[in-house]
């Protein structure tokens, strides 16, 4: 009893570091523009803040995983969330674009020493039958985070345009100091020893037990990123959405999936398993973004916006946990190549989607919707390991 008990509020402070870091990020949102026409930055130099935090995350990644296993997950939540804090205060006093810079660079490295550690803690604390919840919670609370976020920078930044930065580096601060006194680095879960790893580096990405499931994360991302950056430019040249129909927009559609992570992933994972869950997930999410280029009338619109990402919300957790099960003690070192893949598919991903939406507002989407369709193709051939 005491053990579950303590098990509960560990989970439960990993998922609030989550939030707050995720609330963080997204308080900025609101101001960007206005620290855009401050410093006279273009959108493409606002494509590359994006990318570079995106490139580091990808480059970081696996080395922070396997240094989540080497030294443990609870040092490297602690330092990722303080670099968080300093990349936030960093951005918040940035007067040129190269402290800019420097600010995404250390959000990224942030981001890969805290998610592959996150993850693997909750490996730790968690069962094979319990951790489908727990993932669906890391995720709703990845989610809530950007619900709230930008309401919240939004009224902050009546006080000042920078307000929301610094406010984003003192909720970092805090988290990194209550992890670093509230939690203790978990023992190695024994579930995750049954599986032994015989191959190294290269050779394991490349074997069919984790290749599949990382090209299926890479296409995913690749595909959502290729047109998720540009959602709001498509809702406002397309719709005519004013900048409060694209809150609503976005919004409901964040609340639609925490809601779907938290009261239905596990059960889904139970009923389907991992694998058909994904493919399911796909095939909807395929469809969904189709539809983009077909609706036309505001409430078709609405429904179809507010439902679009709910296959990539059930997605990705379904992948993480499938991870978690064939990753054996090294969690860590999945954990990382998980991230790794995802940011590979967020650097290039907004890159050609862009290109596309020069040419034509709805290419991006066509695309979007022929890779996923490539992923959905993939699963079909994909088998779960016997010993699973």
């Amino acid at each position: 009893m005491e053990k579950t008990r303590s098990q509960t509020y560990t989970l439960s402070l990993l998922l609030m570091n989550i939030f707050i870091a995720f609330l963080g990020i997204s308080l900025v949102i609101p101001v960007m523009p206005t620290i855009m026409n401050k410093l006279h930055i273009s959108g493409t130099v606002v494509g590359y803040l994006v990318s570079v935090f995106a490139f580091t995350q990808l480059i970081v990644s696996p080395i922070a995983g396997r240094m989540a296993d080497q030294f443990g997950r609870k040092l490297m939540i602690v330092i990722g969330l303080f670099l968080f804090a300093v990349s936030e205060f960093l951005f918040g006093i940035g007067n040129t674009v190269y402290m800019l810079f420097a600010s995404r660079v250390l959000g990224g490295i942030s981001a890969a020493f805290v998610m592959p550690a996150v993850t693997a803690f909750i490996a730790d604390i968690t069962t094979l039958k319990t951790r489908p919840k727990a993932l669906g919670y890391m995720s709703a609370a990845i989610s809530t985070g950007f619900i709230i976020g930008p309401a919240i920078g939004g009224a902050l930044a009546e006080f000042g345009h920078r307000i929301p930065f610094f406010t984003a580096a003192g909720l970092g601060s805090f988290a990194a100091v209550l992890s670093f006194i509230s939690l203790r680095e978990p023992n190695r879960n024994p579930e995750n020893k049954t599986i032994k790893m015989e191959r190294n580096g290269l050779k394991k990405i490349l074997s069919p037990l984790f290749f599949v499931p990382f090209v299926i994360i890479l296409i995913s991302s690749f595909g959502l990123a290729s047109f998720e950056s540009l959602f709001s430019l498509f809702a406002d040249h397309k719709f005519g959405f004013t900048p409060g129909d694209i809150a609503i927009m976005i919004t409901g559609g964040a609340i639609i999936g925490a809601v779907t992570q938290i009261f239905l992933f596990d059960r889904m994972t139970i009923w389907w398993g991992e694998i058909r869950l994904i493919r399911y997930s796909l095939i909807v999410s395929a469809g969904l973004v189709f539809l983009m280029t077909v609706v036309n009338s505001y409430w078709t619109i609405m429904l179809v916006t507010f439902t679009v990402f709910v296959g990539f919300d059930l997605m990705r957790p379904a992948v993480t946990n499938y991870l978690s099960k064939i990753a054996g003690d090294e969690q860590g070192f999945v954990g990382g190549m998980n991230s790794m893949f995802t940011s590979l598919g967020n650097v290039f991903g907004p890159i050609v989607g862009g290109m596309l939406f020069d040419i034509d507002l709805n290419y991006p989407f066509y695309f979007a919707t022929i890779i996923i369709f490539i992923g959905v193709c993939l699963t079909i051939f994909w088998k779960e390991p016997v010993k699973l």
